[in-house]
């Protein structure tokens, strides 16, 4: 008999990170993407937090998730206060974090069913 645990219908899992890098069901990415348990875009455009603008966010949004999760790489950065003020208009709980941070939180609120969704920057 074979035993798998079925945590939920989630068909994008985080499943390996490194500096520069995150595997989403063991494709490594090396560049800024987007994620939720049902979606995936991996040619998000901005390529760092400080390239961040208020119109990037609405793909992220879309998703309909109750928590967002921003990667900001190896080192956790702030995005500017215009992304800040767009994020609390938009009524989701968020969370500003290094990347590796991010793709552990992620993977817990997915486990939980939480509606997650996270945008990460990799460079």
């Amino acid at each position: 008999m074979k035993f798998s645990e079925e945590l939920n219908s989630a068909h994008y899992r985080i499943t390996g990170y490194g500096d520069t890098w995150v595997a989403v069901n063991q494709n490594p990415l090396s560049n800024s993407f987007l994620i939720g348990s049902q979606t995936l875009t991996t040619d998000w455009q901005p390529q760092s937090i400080q390239a961040l603008q208020p119109a990037h966010l609405e793909p992220l949004f879309a998703i309909g998730a109750e928590v967002i999760l921003i990667g900001t790489g190896k080192n956790q950065q702030f995005p500017s206060p215009e992304i800040w003020k767009v994020l609390v208009q938009n009524g989701v709980g968020f969370e500003v974090m290094t990347t590796a941070a991010a793709c552990r939180t992620y993977n817990v609120l997915l486990s939980e069913a939480r509606r997650v969704a996270a945008a990460f920057f990799l460079a």
